[in-house]
């Protein structure tokens, strides 16, 4: 995996220790949120994501979200990519950093799984398309 947070890390402009963390916050939501049949090919198909799903990516499922999150909970939207977009603002990226992360790990995610599999995992998710 460390060759894969590697290629991200420097897409993304952000240290490799930073994008580990962020990248298994990513892969958890896309693992909570999406369809299980697709997301489950596409963690599997990138090399080591499964163990930073495992990881760091129940992270949101705790409780996250902050408030942005809990006024979204409050009327129905649950937090989803908002919640997700603060949580990884929350560790100390910068709005662009979180698209840069976000689009350098869908492209990664494509180089493993290929743009089927992936377009499944975006198209399932509101919102998520805006970042990419």
């Amino acid at each position: 995996m460390n060759e894969v947070i590697d290629q991200i890390a420097a897409k993304a402009g952000i240290a490799p220790d930073v994008a580990e963390k962020a990248v298994g916050t990513i892969l958890g939501f896309l693992q909570r949120e999406a369809p299980d049949g697709p997301v489950t090919k596409m963690i599997a198909a990138i090399p080591g994501a499964s163990d930073l799903v495992a990881q760091f990516g129940g992270e949101e499922a705790s409780g996250g979200g902050g408030l942005l999150g809990g006024l979204l909970g409050a009327i129905g939207g649950g937090g989803g990519i908002m919640a997700l977009g603060q949580q990884l603002m929350s560790s100390g990226l910068s709005m662009g950093e979180v698209t840069s992360l976000a689009k350098a790990t869908i492209e990664t995610a494509r180089q493993h799984a290929g743009n089927d599999v992936v377009d499944q995992v975006v198209g399932s998710i509101p919102g998520l398309h805006q970042f990419l």
